[in-house]
């Protein structure tokens, strides 16, 4: 039984989506993750709560087959500041964050990294 799960599994992340905007924060990256972590042995690995397996799995396909959406359907496709979808993409892709987040540094932050001899990841170590 747990070989049927385990390839369910796998299926099910074969058709996630990878959004490559939000490298290090994307949901189906994360799953995929998780997935090879609770199967470590592929088809032979041992399932200590099948329930909890199962359930754990119909809840993601409602996520990923956007069944909420579409049984609540909205009438409009914007938030209450009329900011749409794709919008609301790229302003939380991974490129755009990191730009904001350089933004907000002080002049005196920028100017020392700027000129710093070593980079500022090893600042940070």
């Amino acid at each position: 039984m747990a070989a049927s799960r385990y390839r369910r599994f796998l299926r099910l992340c074969e058709e996630w989506p990878v959004e490559e905007a939000k490298r290090q924060r994307d949901l189906g990256a994360f799953l995929r993750q998780r997935v090879a972590q609770a199967f470590r042995e592929g088809e032979n690995t041992p399932i200590s709560d099948p329930e909890a397996c199962d359930q754990m799995y119909e809840s993601l396909v409602r996520i990923h087959t956007n069944f909420y959406k579409n049984k609540y359907p909205r009438l409009k496709n914007t938030t209450f500041t009329g900011v749409t979808v794709e919008d609301c993409r790229m302003i939380l892709a991974t490129d755009i964050l990191k730009q904001m987040e350089d933004m907000k540094k002080g002049t005196w932050k920028r100017l020392r990294e700027k000129f710093s001899a070593k980079k500022p990841e090893e600042d940070s170590k």
